[in-house]
Order: structure tokens, then C-alpha cells, then sequence
């Protein structure tokens, strides 16, 4: 069993209390700045215990998200790269630079898709100076794409297919930051392309 089985095994128990809206929101939240366990663990039992409460679910955990990102842009600006290495080594942050000098704003949407750690992507863009606007949307966007498709499934499907999304989770998730780089992809191409046509007489 892989790491994210065992962490969703875990937070069943939190996802019979009261308190899992609150758990769910401030670890979706954290998640963005500093915390190396995503939210989707805990979303995961939560939707499956009330399926119709699932896309509700994964809108709290886009918007703290989100949320959470904008305080680890700002953070990554106020305090620059000494913060970034307290949490994570030089060679993960410089891996997440070749991304954004690469892919500039998708690489946002890139992380906040896969399971790559988000933090270091927030923060970053914080330090390279990342339009704030820019940057909320693609996290929006990602985020978005991320918790709401296990939302729907969820909703959808309930117990059914949690053990499937659990056992293929990071397959699932690299598969979707794909298919979204491929559609930005193509969109670009075809901007390009209508862009150098030659005007009809």
C-alpha cells in the first residue's frame, strides 16, 4: 500500500466528526504554505460518508486552497528564499524553477493538479514576482480540477469507486495535470496558428 491508502485509511475517523468541515478547510489551507499532507485523504471518506454534501466538499477545499496559496505567494515574497529552504531542499526548488521558466504560469496548474508538493510552487511564485491575478486564477483553476473531479465522482458514484480513486490517485493525478497542459498546449497552438495565417484578400 502506497502512502496516500494509508493516509486515507487514517482520516476515516476524522471524517465521522463534527469537526471534519473545519479539519477539512484549515488542511486544504496549510497545505498551500507549509503541510506535506494534501487535503484529498480527508475529502475522499468525508464524500463517501454523505455523497450528496461530496461537491459541496470540494468546493471548501478549493476555496481554502486557494486561500492558502495567495498567503504562501505573499510569504514567498515578503521573505524570499530562506524561507522556501527551511522546508524544502535546494534540488526540489530547483527542479519547481525549471517548471516555471518552462511553463511560467501553468506550472501552477500543473501543481495544484499533481502530487507534486503545491508549497513550494506557492511560495515560489511569491519570489519570482508571479502576477498576483495570474496566479489565484491558474490555482483556482487547478484546484478546482483537482478536488471538484473527485467531487462529481464522489457525488456521482460514492463508495463505489473510492477504493479505485484511492489505489490510482497519483496515476489519476498526473494523468488530469496532462490532460490540462494538453489542452493549454493546444489552445496556444492554435492562437499561433490563426495569429501567422495569412489574411484572406
Amino acid at each position: 500500500m502506497d502512502i496516500f491508502h494509508d493516509l486515507t485509511i487514517w482520516f476515516q475517523s476524522f471524517a465521522e466528526s463534527d469537526w471534519a468541515i473545519a479539519i477539512l478547510a484549515i488542511g486544504a489551507f496549510v497545505e498551500s504554505i507549509i503541510s506535506p499532507i494534501p487535503p484529498d485523504p480527508l475529502l475522499i471518506p468525508m464524500s463517501v460518508l454523505q455523497p450528496s454534501l461530496a461537491i459541496w466538499f470540494a468546493v471548501i477545499a478549493t476555496i481554502s486552497s486557494v486561500l492558502g496559496a495567495i498567503v504562501g505567494h505573499w510569504l514567498g515574497g515578503r521573505f524570499g528564499r530562506p524561507l522556501l529552504y527551511r522546508f524544502v531542499s535546494p534540488e526540489r526548488v530547483k527542479s519547481a524553477e525549471s517548471l516555471f521558466d518552462k511553463y511560467g504560469t501553468r506550472a501552477i496548474l500543473i501543481a495544484a493538479v499533481t502530487p507534486v508538493p503545491y508549497k513550494v510552487f506557492t511560495i515560489l511564485a511569491g519570489i519570482l514576482r508571479l502576477d498576483l491575478k495570474r496566479f489565484i486564477l491558474a490555482s483556482l483553476v487547478g484546484r478546482g480540477a483537482r478536488f471538484l473531479t473527485l467531487g462529481v465522482l464522489l457525488f456521482l458514484f460514492g463508495e463505489d469507486i473510492q477504493e479505485f480513486i484511492v489505489d490510482n490517485f497519483q496515476k489519476l493525478s498526473l494523468l488530469a495535470g496532462l490532460a490540462i497542459l494538453g489542452s493549454f498546449l493546444s489552445i496556444w497552438i492554435l492562437l499561433k496558428i490563426r495569429t501567422h495565417a495569412p489574411e484572406s484578400e
